[in-house]
């Protein structure tokens, strides 16, 4: 997992009025259609941005961890576009919305450490969206640990499976290939 908060974005909103929240698996942080109040960033733990399908599939289109910030876009908008729902115990912490967008407003240096911290996560999605191109549930593991340097441990494989929209047994026979 890459952290891109960097520590000139932490140091920018870590003074802001700020409330901690802790998560069990499987817990949500806010669901689609919630007004969007907060941003919230992640202490430690993972949280992922589901989004479900007309088929009834889900789709996991972020999988934030320590160090990131979740559903930045919704800083401008009104409502989720998505749940977010906590995959291992986790702790985030969150800031009001409207006292961040000032705080941006107000600096343009900070503007431009949230956009680099934006930049950085738009790059991610980038790499999303070309994982999800792949034909092959190898190719798309191959991709997922170039970029992320090694698999996650194995409570995390189902989520790693969603987000490379591919089935957990799929996922877990092309593991087990490579380790055989």
């Amino acid at each position: 997992m890459i952290a891109i908060m960097s520590d000139e974005l932490y140091l920018t909103v870590r003074d802001l009025t700020r409330r901690k929240h802790e998560l069990e698996p499987g817990e949500a942080l806010f669901h689609q259609g919630d007004t969007v109040r907060r941003v919230y960033f992640v202490i430690r733990g993972a949280i992922h941005l589901v989004r479900h399908q007309a088929s009834g599939t889900s789709l996991v289109i972020q999988r934030a961890g320590a160090g990131q910030i979740i559903a930045e876009a919704s800083l401008f908008a009104t409502k989720y576009h998505c749940h977010a729902v906590a995959m291992l115990p986790t702790a985030v912490w969150s800031v009001a919305k409207s006292e961040l967008l000032s705080r941006i407003s107000a600096d343009p240096n900070i503007g431009l450490i949230f956009v680099k911290t934006l930049a950085h996560e738009l790059q991610h999605s980038r790499f999303q969206v070309e994982v999800l191109s792949m034909k092959t549930v190898a190719a798309r593991l191959d991709a997922w640990i170039e970029w992320n340097g090694e698999l996650p441990p194995k409570g995390e494989w189902v989520s790693l499976a969603a987000e490379l929209a591919v089935s957990p047994e799929a996922l877990y026979r092309e593991i087990g290939r490579r380790r055989a």
